[in-house]
């Protein structure tokens, strides 16, 4: 079922955006202004909004299949995908939407997100769960013909707690398995806990049993006997990451104009049988282009912006596809940085967004549901908690998080002493000092300033005088490059997660994350993220407290502040069959594999 937009509704949002555009340009003081992009899509024209829940997820299509054939893929984005093409290394969710075709995950997940071992590989437990042996399939090799080895899987996990692995990858999951913190540390020259059986088994022992491994386990194995010689601070940079990478899945690279396009041939070898297309072309296209590029049959398939989603005027040519994101969207506050030395997050207890009340007064100020409902077509929803829906067994239905509440967002400021002393209409410091606080934002396209500038207006609302970083949006790479690097003149930046398929968020949270980008910690954070993935965690019902809690606790501290939970959209030609993005259904490999054309040429929209 689709429920349409109420006519109107984008007139008074287009206001609101208006006087926004006004405010920010007319101010004398104005100056300057994942991991998913988070600005995708353009005009709402005067569309209507969507059952998200009704969304198709499987293509319909009964005409008989045609031998082959190359299928066109868009990667929808405004910037090039940056090229770093290995699961290990890569930080950016274009680079994994082109490998994902080449180098994907072993390990096949079910509905509830756990492996399920129909996969290219299988995993068995030790029977008190402190140690895990995984099988790879005896048929995957890899496209350069040597076979995927347990001694490749282990090497991955050797690259990763390497002390000059500088990825994001070295986490508090790696740093439980038996000797990686030695081998880490330079004290032991291999990991103690791996140990490869044979050719294709090899088991790895923890210190403590660990619910994470079910669903969260490490899934891709690096090829030694490519990467063995290359010094591991070079690796990330080197020709089989950037130019020539290999994979075994259903697809491999024939050729490549980096960050533009790749050009796939079916993987003959591929170990659950050859793909039935001939190849897949990959090529970015600019989200304000991508719907004229789907009618007129130039992409077979595409992410679609959300955006520009309007059953009245979506192309005819191609069907549309949906479900519920494993991520979602946020702001968050930068108090610190990340020592890269010591692994650790160090927290500033003089930087601006230190103080609780004022991260909480710009989390209240944001007026999500407006923008889920105007911008979105219902496609995004007011985000409650920092575990997204998609985790049906951990997030908490009950969680209010923080809501739009523009007067309470001025109440905490006034409390907290946050006040405009000189009659500007911009609240000072707590110390009656000028409060500029600058936020970096992703480009995206004429959707993505909209939305930045709507948020700027929500701020100066209750009085906050908030900018965009450099006067402007930040294209993807540049964004997260200097949000990674705690560049200081970020204040505020607004970002999205791909969580992946374990709830697990130390990754994301934990004290020793380098992606936990707002370089919060505390010694409750440290205490909720552990007993998580505590040997009492494998109940399925405490671990679901644990989180609730954790969930309660990070709404209360703010050092982000989730705003939108997402759907994703697929638009696919009618040309394309045997596509089905259910999850859990099958492996999403094996997904790529068996997708067949039904004619020639792409169905053009008439």
């Amino acid at each position: 079922m689709v429920k349409h937009w109420k006519k109107g509704i984008l007139p008074v949002l287009a206001a609101i955006l208006v006087l926004s555009l006004a405010a920010c340009s007319g101010s004398p003081s104005a100056s300057n202004g994942g991991k998913s992009s988070d600005g995708t899509g353009g005009s709402g024209s005067d569309s209507k909004q969507v059952n998200a829940t009704a969304l198709a997820k499987a293509i319909k299509n009964d005409k008989a299949p045609i031998k082959g054939g190359i299928i066109n893929y868009a990667l929808v984005s405004d910037t090039p995908f940056e090229g770093i093409l290995n699961p290990v290394f890569y930080e950016g969710n274009p680079d994994f939407e082109v490998f994902q075709f080449f180098y994907p995950s072993m390990f096949s997940i079910d509905s509830n997100l756990n492996i399920d071992n129909k996969g290219a590989a299988t995993i068995s437990f030790s029977p008190d769960n402190k140690a895990v042996t995984v099988k790879i399939d005896p048929k995957l090799n890899w496209t350069d013909g040597n076979p995927v080895t347990a001694e490749d899987y282990a090497f991955s996990y050797e690259v990763i707690g390497h002390k000059d692995y500088e990825g994001p990858r070295y986490d508090s999951f790696m740093t439980n398995i038996v000797g990686m913190e030695d081998y880490h540390s330079g004290k032991a020259k291999t990991i103690s806990g791996i140990k490869v059986l044979n050719e294709k088994e090899v088991t790895i022992h923890f210190k403590e049993p660990n619910p994470s491994v079910k669903s969260g386990l490490w899934s891709t194995p690096l090829e030694k006997k490519v990467f063995q010689n290359i010094p591991v601070k070079d690796m990330a940079g080197s020709d089989p990451v950037r130019k020539n990478p290999i994979g075994y899945g259903p697809f491999k690279i024939k050729s490549m104009v980096t960050g533009e396009s790749v050009e796939f041939v079916k993987n003959e070898d591929y170990f659950h049988g050859v793909p039935k297309l001939d190849g897949l072309h990959l090529k970015v296209v600019n989200p304000n282009v991508i719907t004229e590029a789907l009618k007129s049959g130039e992409v077979d398939w595409a992410s679609y912006p959300t955006t520009r989603y309007n059953e009245a005027s979506n192309p005819k040519n191609v069907q549309f596809l949906g479900q519920e994101e494993l991520s979602y969207s946020y702001v968050g506050f930068k108090m610190g940085k990340f020592d890269q030395a010591k692994s650790l997050n160090i927290m500033d207890p003089n930087a601006k967004l230190a103080n609780k009340s004022l991260r909480q007064a710009l989390g209240y100020a944001l007026n999500n549901e407006q923008v889920g409902k105007q911008l979105y077509h219902g496609l995004r929803t007011p985000a409650t908690s920092l575990v997204p829906p998609a985790f049906k067994g951990y997030h908490d239905v009950n969680a209010k998080g923080i809501a739009y509440d523009p007067d309470k967002a001025k109440k905490l400021l006034d409390e907290a002493g946050y006040v405009d002393t000189n009659g500007d209409g911009y609240r000072e410091d707590p110390k009656g000092k000028e409060l500029v606080l600058h936020y970096a934002a992703m480009s995206g396209d004429a959707t993505a300033e909209s939305l930045a500038k709507f948020y700027l207006q929500n701020w100066k609302d209750v009085g906050l005088h908030v900018e965009l970083v450099d006067g402007r949006l930040l294209e993807f790479n540049s964004f997260y490059d200097r949000v990674q690097k705690d560049d200081p003149g970020i204040d505020i930046f607004g970002g999205a997660w791909s969580t992946g398929t374990d709830v697990n968020p130390s990754g994301l949270y934990g004290r020793g994350a380098s992606f936990n980008y707002s370089r919060f910690t505390s010694e409750e954070n440290d205490k909720l993220l552990q007993e998580g993935v505590s040997v009492k965690a494998f109940d399925d019902n405490y671990r679901k407290d644990i989180y609730n809690q954790w969930q309660a606790y990070m709404s209360e501290e703010a050092p982000i502040v989730p705003t939108l939970f997402r759907y994703s959209l697929e638009a696919v030609n009618n040309r394309v069959a045997n596509y089905d993005i259910t999850r859990g259904k099958e492996y999403d490999a094996d997904t790529f594999a068996n997708i067949t054309l039904t004619a020639e040429k792409a169905e053009v929209a008439q």
